[in-house]
């Protein structure tokens, strides 16, 4: 394994010299994600991205860079296969009874080590491997196990991370800033440009983890990385016959974590299940002239309609005084569909008071029949329902509630 030194910053660095220029950082490194070796959907989004981003990489670059998932774990050697088989030319599996569940101080230690060593890249590509310092570009999950690991991995690489991200593009762009250039227009290559929408959900915010060019200080910062909202990005098909290499890794027993043993772990399911519900209603900010009202004309409504409740991103910040039965349960981040919560395909989608945010559109975009309440005939919602109807919530609801109920008598008569 590359030797590595830890300096008095704490951040593990491999023995070499800095500054070697961007010949030393190589490939797309990605941090799988599963239950018990059962990877989960998140990690072959991931994989499929990796695999668009770096084969439009190599074409256009004229390399032979790889997409490169690490798998820690127990028993997980058939899972890693799986890996292969859905995109990734390389996997580094570690394997350990002790890695059998997800310990942050742990894993981030081993992911470290990993990104960082030059005999694993001499065998992934031999072309690269004498120069690898560390990867080109890394990816983790936006998830609550993968924000946090991303973080205190980064930390370690010394590098920027960009979280909830759900668009990629690798380019070369022109730049001039005052600190990081110095005033000057420089080129800089093959970068990752990492898009998420603000908090409006209407504007893109790009980020772009640069290294330092202005001489004052120069500094370079790899990997490019960022964490990925789980249903953004489409996976590839499985391809069993997909060939790849499959590398272990013997961990330092020292990175082993003593003091913490964890005898069993169960994963809690959400309380809310949209998978088992063919029809969700949602509530935006429209709600906002008489909020505690209105959320019970919801409410109502979606029982009549057998439907479970969503809410767009800003509503789970709380933004309006409603009693505390209401906003603990219907004003919470388990509720929120777009990027930044939960992607669902319904049946039936009424969005009650939205005003259609690209970030919200993202997450119902595949329901079968959209409803649409806004008072504005110009919200983007309007582009993506099958039936907009302009009016207030307080207007519209109660006439929706007192036809679907006047339907409800007639089928039972």
């Amino acid at each position: 394994m590359t030797a590595v030194k830890l300096p008095s910053s704490g951040r593990l660095e491999p023995s070499v010299e800095p500054n070697e220029g961007e010949s030393c950082y190589r490939h797309l490194y990605l941090v799988a994600e599963h239950e018990d070796g059962i990877l989960l959907p998140v990690t072959f989004e991931m994989l499929g991205e990796a695999r668009r981003l770096m084969d439009d990489f190599n074409s256009k670059y004229s390399s032979q860079e790889k997409v490169v998932a690490i798998a820690l774990g127990d028993n997980i050697k058939k899972m890693c296969e799986e890996l292969i088989f859905y995109g990734a030319d390389s996997v580094i599996c570690v394997e350990n009874p002790n890695l059998r569940y997800p310990i942050n101080l742990v894993d981030t230690k081993i992911i470290s080590q990993v990104a960082m060593d030059r005999d694993h890249a001499s065998q992934i590509s031999p072309e690269y491997g004498r120069q690898f310092r560390k990867p080109r570009f890394m990816f983790f999950s936006a998830d609550n196990v993968g924000r946090h690991l991303s973080a205190t991995v980064l930390a370690e690489l010394g590098s920027g991370l960009a979280s909830d991200i759900n668009k990629l593009v690798i380019d070369d762009l022109e730049i001039r800033h005052e600190h990081k250039t110095k005033g000057q227009l420089l080129k800089y290559e093959k970068i990752l440009q990492m898009y998420r929408p603000d908090f409006s959900g209407f504007l893109w915010t790009t980020i772009l983890c640069l290294d330092n060019r202005n001489p004052t200080i120069k500094r370079e910062y790899h990997p490019q990385a960022c964490s990925i909202i789980p249903g953004v990005f489409p996976p590839i098909r499985r391809d069993p016959s997909r060939q790849g290499l499959i590398i272990g890794h013997n961990i330092d027993s020292n990175y082993l974590n003593k003091q913490v043993s964890i005898l069993s772990r169960e994963a809690v399911k959400s309380a809310v299940e949209y998978d088992n519900r063919k029809a969700v209603v949602s509530f935006g900010r429209g709600i906002g002239n008489s909020p505690e009202q209105n959320i019970k004309l919801i409410v109502e409504l979606a029982k009549e309609l057998d439907a479970e409740i969503g809410v767009s991103l800003p509503i789970s910040k709380k933004p309006y005084a409603v009693s505390e039965p209401l906003s603990s349960k219907y004003m919470s981040s388990d509720r929120v569909i777009g990027t930044s919560g939960r992607k669902i395909s319904p049946s039936l989608y009424v969005a009650v008071g939205v005003s259609g945010a690209m970030q919200h559109i993202a997450g119902m975009r595949d329901s079968g029949f959209v409803i649409a309440i806004n008072p504005d005939e110009e919200a983007p919602i309007k582009n993506e329902c099958d039936i907009f109807i302009k009016g207030r919530v307080e207007e519209v609801v109660p006439l929706l509630l007192a036809e679907v109920k006047r339907q409800k008598a007639l089928e039972v008569k």
